[in-house]
């Protein structure tokens, strides 16, 4: 069996194919899909159609995107391909694809990869994050995704920083319209905004990171409240989920102290006298979420 995800990104969509043992046969990325929402879906059909006369087989496919398909209305909902909000793109595909096409939000598709053959393969509760332009989550437990009544399991980044120091409060506004979300302070836009308001520096992530070693302090001040925050974030979930191992991806999981900083201060939060869960960067990087699209069969 052959298995094609697609992950559709706001300004790129990826399309990989992968076979029984995980293998990666084909994999091309193409700009996101543009125009109206008959084009978009036009675009992504034929993309699944051309990858599979390459491989000269017929295959399952999952798709992969930001947002979820909503329970209540069969609609997707929160995409970053705004054009394809509010429609009903999985009975659509399915249609012109004729078969079943399988939908999962994008940190859900990253933990399922991740669980089954990355870097958390074997464990039995295994808790994705993405700290990236967004903070996404994802749960799988016995390889198997929890979506949850609303679509919503794992959505972690729109809960509220957990143990808020006073100068943390009200907290930053979030992109979904709410004040001190996790998002807001832990997305890679929430780093240079803190630094931002710290130093008055306008400086992009990669950069603040890079300083922060280099020993320039008031980036260094800057990456020590991140970890410290992100500690007070995965302690919470912890708390309530006990995952065997929580893996990081997105940009900001190439930051290497944090495997070290952040398990060593986590302890403080966690409601047990001993910790073993454990804090992993991803092994596949940017191609966990389009591999995972295609594991969902």
């Amino acid at each position: 069996m052959i298995r094609i995800g697609v992950d559709i990104g706001g300004t790129k969509m990826e399309i990989a194919a992968i076979d029984e043992s995980g293998s990666e046969l084909l994999r091309r990325r193409t700009p996101a899909p543009g125009g109206g929402y008959n084009e978009a879906i036009r675009a992504i059909t034929e993309l699944v159609l051309e990858a599979e006369r390459t491989l000269v087989a017929r295959c399952s496919v999952g798709i992969c995107t930001p947002g979820a398909v909503s329970s209540a209305s069969g609609t997707l909902k929160n995409a970053y391909a705004s054009v394809l909000n509010a429609m009903r793109v999985k009975p659509d595909l399915e249609r012109l694809l004729g078969r079943e096409v399988r939908f999962a939000n994008d940190a859900n598709c990253f933990a399922l990869s991740e669980a089954i053959d990355g870097a958390a393969k074997g464990a039995r509760v295994v808790f994705g994050v993405i700290l990236g332009t967004g903070v996404g989550g994802g749960v799988v437990v016995d390889g198997r995704v929890i979506e949850g009544a609303n679509a919503i399991c794992g959505e972690w980044g729109h809960n509220s920083l957990p143990w808020p120091l006073p100068e943390e409060m009200p907290g930053p506004r979030c992109a979904c319209g709410r004040n001190g979300c996790i998002e807001a302070f832990l997305s890679g836009p929430g780093l240079v905004h803190d630094h931002l308001l710290a130093t008055e520096e306008a400086r992009e992530p990669a950069d603040i990171v890079a300083r922060a070693e280099s020993g320039d302090r008031g980036c260094a001040a800057t990456l020590k409240r991140y970890e410290e925050r992100l500690e007070r974030a995965l302690a919470s979930v912890i708390n309530l989920l006990d995952p065997d191992v929580i893996v990081l991806g997105g940009g900001l999981s190439n930051t290497d102290r944090l495997y070290r900083d952040v398990p060593a201060r986590w302890s403080r939060h966690v409601y047990s006298n001993s910790v073993v869960t454990r804090l992993v960067k991803a092994a596949h990087g940017d191609a966990s979420g389009v591999r995972g699209a295609a594991r969902l069969w």
